[in-house]
């Protein structure tokens, strides 16, 4: 009974560990939408990570003459950018230069997925948007996941002309998440606290870098129905964030709602407030 005992809680284990895995980076490399299916005019980017690692990413030039900067996508953990886009491509139409991208393992992107190897591709990311705004102002916008990532790759980065910053449904806690996750499954259940802090690390987490960012506007949106990442974590990621800030509450029960299905009201409140927070630099 003990040694069966013993083998069920190893396999246990491991279960448990490939699952918390992947419940941060879950990739594919489908093409879910190509950008002119949805009227918008782009350029494929290839560029390289830090380790020669080889990236892709999808470059929408302002359709308004000049771009008034360049706003910079950290997308969330699933699919890739041929999905994610669609949340930021319309800045365009506002004037504004939009670069996502595909961390290694998504997409077009080499690699094989890696949080370490995100937080580096996100800070080479940066460095080939700044080097393409030419002394125009920076915009990263994190979304879900992709607001850790923003958020650690910056602290890498340094954030050299970073203007604002924009974090849509984001979390606090790796551990925090992980536990919420496995605490949905009958098998994990009871032993979410234990597994949630001996399987996952905070190594990442947003909490470690918030308050490190650069002194720039920081704006946070979060349903208080999200289903995904609960709206307590967003609070309590802004709660740690020094101002100049502010958050918006969205309405609904879905993750990512604000430039998604809400995006009548608070894509052109986004604009607005990007050209506030950008003029005052």
């Amino acid at each position: 009974m003990r040694a069966s005992t013993t083998k069920f809680f190893l396999l246990l284990t491991a279960a448990s560990l490939s699952a918390c895995t992947n419940l941060f980076l879950q990739p594919d490399r489908f093409i879910h939408m190509r950008p002119e299916q949805a009227g918008a005019r782009y350029e494929t980017v290839d560029f390289r990570s830090y380790d020669g690692t080889k990236l892709c990413g999808l470059w929408f030039p302002s359709r308004r003459g000049p771009g008034k900067g360049v706003v910079v996508q950290f997308h969330g953990n699933g699919e890739n950018e041929t999905s994610h886009f669609l949340y930021v491509y319309w800045l365009a139409l506002e004037g504004w230069d939009v670069f996502a991208f595909d961390y290694r393992g998504y997409g077009a992107s080499g690699g094989s997925k890696s949080m370490t190897g995100s937080v580096a591709d996100g800070a080479a990311a940066l460095s080939y948007a700044r080097a393409r705004a030419r002394g125009r102002p920076l915009v990263v916008i994190g979304q879900s996941l992709g607001g850790e990532l923003a958020l650690a790759a910056l602290d890498r980065d340094g954030g050299e002309g970073l203007r604002a910053l924009v974090l849509d449904s984001a979390f606090a806690s790796n551990q925090e998440i992980a536990r919420l996750k496995l605490g949905q499954l009958w098998l994990t259940w009871p032993l979410q606290w234990p597994l949630s802090r001996l399987l996952i690390s905070e190594r990442w987490s947003a909490r470690r870098f918030i308050a490190r960012r650069r002194p720039v506007s920081l704006l946070m949106l979060h349903a208080r129905g999200d289903p995904v990442v609960p709206y307590a974590q967003g609070r309590a990621l802004y709660d740690l964030a020094p101002g100049p800030k502010a958050f918006w509450e969205v309405p609904g029960d879905g993750h990512l709602l604000a430039f998604g299905d809400d995006g009548a009201e608070f894509r052109p409140r986004l604009a607005r407030w990007l050209d506030a927070a950008t003029l005052e630099h």
